[in-house]
């Protein structure tokens, strides 16, 4: 049963909780499920049944959710037991996890994926990872035998990086032929669009590097790809503009993410999805807290921006009400509260999620979490 007395708390009215457009999708509210890799896809990296049953219940209240990173060829996976959709045999598998969405009402992007630099022979097939240049690189990856020191890269040829947008093409339409709603490219996080973008990675004399307009010229072909099969209006970008993960940085950040904004902005596309750095202390949000990433980029980009960085229910509603984000995406606790829209619109208790089992495992806390309704008693409070 309903906790009757928090239905009527006043979070109904909050902006948060409001319907918005999204290309051509009207979604119920504005909680996104953020991209999670979780390592529990099959054999064939394909999604497997306990991924499916782990999104079919977080889409039961007409939100968005955005799909894993999805690898778009054996030598772009960075992660072992992350899905792909680099082959046709893994479509049916997508299709399956994208009814089990549709069934109850959500709508789901695939985000696709290609580490670069960050991964290991062991996951691309025994060959050396790629990258736009051969900058040293002390990260590590994920194989079969856990966490080990990334391969040495090499630096693509320019006669390789057309291979490297028809593997997106072609994950692109694998993706559409599985009948989900659109995709996201994974521009961030210094995987592979992100490592030619900012110039602490991108070493290039060529067409592909030095200023900024050649960096950013591999992000905006490959989105530019995702449209030629989607559409620009079932297209989604996600980038860093704060971000550190993989050893990257740029001299410039803002100049460069505003000049990628203003182009993606020309291009139409259904959102920019814009990582903060992970958003600490008062949920007042004062101005000297607030995130600026996303404000950053609402100056050159129009369309919807999605913002992400561990927002609770103040902050998410704060940003949306300054303008500076439409769609607020969870990650962390969207992977132990399955029913996170409805919790957060009611001012329902947290599950604290568990850090140990993301990065794989089995079902056990990850697609057994109840909903509050189904054992409030268990509930504990976390925001």
């Amino acid at each position: 049963m309903k906790n009757q007395i928090n239905q009527t708390a006043p979070y109904g009215h909050y902006k948060l909780f409001s319907p918005v457009t999204l290309g051509p999708y009207t979604l119920n509210h504005r909680v996104a499920l953020a991209p999670m890799t979780r390592l529990r896809s099959d054999a064939k990296d394909a999604p497997s049944d306990m991924m499916v049953k782990f999104y079919e219940q977080r889409s039961s209240q007409g939100g968005l959710l955005i799909a894993e990173g999805t690898a778009v060829s054996i030598t772009g996976r960075s992660y072992y037991g992350a899905p792909g959709i680099y082959a046709d045999e893994q479509i049916p598998a997508w299709q399956k996890l994208t009814d089990a969405v549709h069934a109850k009402g959500g709508r789901i992007f695939v985000q696709l994926f290609h580490g670069g630099r960050q991964s290991h022979v062991d996951m691309t097939g025994g060959v050396a990872p790629v990258a736009p240049s051969e900058v040293p690189f002390e990260g590590v990856s994920f194989t079969a035998n856990g966490w080990v020191a990334s391969s040495m890269h090499r630096a693509l040829e320019l006669d390789e990086i057309p291979a490297i947008i028809e593997d997106f093409l072609k994950g692109a339409e694998r993706a559409l032929a599985a009948g989900v709603d659109g995709v996201e490219l994974h521009g961030a996080n210094g995987y592979l669009p992100d490592q030619f973008l900012q110039d602490g990675t991108n070493k290039r004399t060529d067409g592909y590097g030095g200023s900024i307009e050649n960096r950013a010229r591999l992000m905006l072909e490959l989105t530019k790809a995702l449209i030629s099969v989607w559409g620009a209006d079932r297209v989604g970008v996600r980038i860093s503009p704060s971000g550190e993960w993989g050893g990257i940085a740029d001299s410039n950040p803002e100049a460069t993410f505003g000049y990628l904004a203003t182009e993606l902005d020309k291009l139409g596309i259904a959102y920019i999805h814009v990582i903060e750095p992970r958003i600490k202390g008062d949920s007042t949000l004062h101005e000297d807290q607030a995130p600026v990433a996303s404000a950053t980029i609402r100056k050159s980009f129009k369309g919807t921006i999605i913002s992400a960085g561990g927002f609770d229910r103040e902050q998410a509603e704060a940003i949306i009400n300054r303008g500076d984000a439409d769609i607020v995406a969870f990650g962390r606790f969207f992977s132990s509260n399955p029913d996170l829209p409805e919790r957060l619109k009611y001012d329902y208790p947290l599950t604290p999620y568990v850090r140990d089992t993301f990065w794989g495992g089995d079902e056990t806390q990850y697609n057994d979490f109840p909903t509050y309704n189904e054992h409030p008693e268990t509930a504990n409070q976390i925001i």
